[in-house]
């Protein structure tokens, strides 16, 4: 008999491309490692304004290097990632609220299609250069995830409901609780016994041993996925 199956949150913004490699690689291989995923929508601004933190695009060379990470990163994990062409009012100016309202009222009410309808935003911000703060583009990214036109625009009302607006808040509460400070992460169930993941590849293998009550931030989170080869294309199991 193998060892239990662990639970796994991951914390996540879809205004974040670092959020959507880690959200992919968690889909694609969370049987191969066991691990039961849990998807939580919060808010990245919520985020950095409890820690302070500042967007990576504000700090120069952090801003050069990201532009370049993630394209590298893209191609490693074969995410079509592609950076907006008016990068700063996509991401710095119009944010994710209502993007984020949504999902989170998908998850609450339909939750089996939260993991595709939180990837047809990602397509539509990082990989199209789409808009996703519109009505109608959260209805067109939700009607391709496979939701109803009639539960889309019943979920899109849902959003200004102070219900919606609460559960959002408590999510980011949590994720900051967790020390997150960026854009996403990664909290294993507490009090569990020593947890190993292994992917095996070609020539890679990656172990995270006794991982118990932690947090894995975007940079340590993506730096140690790095490491796991993807030989399975974009959108396969």
């Amino acid at each position: 008999m193998g060892p239990a199956r662990r639970t796994l949150e991951l914390f996540y913004d879809v205004l974040s491309p670092y959020s959507w490699l880690g959200f992919e690689v968690l889909c694609r291989y969370q049987h191969l490692w066991n691990i039961k995923l849990q998807l939580h929508p919060a808010l990245i601004a919520g985020i950095m304004n409890d820690s302070g933190n500042k967007p990576p695009a504000l700090v120069p060379r952090k801003g050069q290097y990201m532009n370049k990470d993630m394209l590298l990163l893209g191609q490693h994990f074969q995410v079509p990632l592609n950076l907006p062409k008016d990068f700063y009012n996509v991401i710095l100016k119009k944010g994710s609220l209502n993007a984020m309202r949504f999902l989170t009222a998908v998850s609450m009410e339909q939750p089996e299609l939260l993991e595709k309808v939180s990837r047809e935003l990602w397509m539509r911000i990082w990989s199209r250069d789409e808009d996703i703060t519109e009505s109608q583009s959260i209805l067109a990214a939700a009607e391709k995830a496979g939701m109803s036109p009639e539960q889309a625009q019943h979920l899109l009302e849902k959003i200004s409901t102070a219900q919606v607006k609460n559960k959002l808040k408590e999510t980011t509460d949590a994720a900051c609780s967790y020390g997150e400070r960026s854009g996403w992460a990664l909290c294993l169930e507490p009090n569990m016994p020593d947890f190993k993941i292994a992917l095996r590849s070609e020539l890679q293998v990656l172990h995270l041993t006794k991982l118990t009550s932690v947090a894995l931030w975007a940079e340590a989170g993506i730096s140690c996925l790095y490491f796991c080869a993807s030989q399975v294309p974009f959108g396969k199991p």
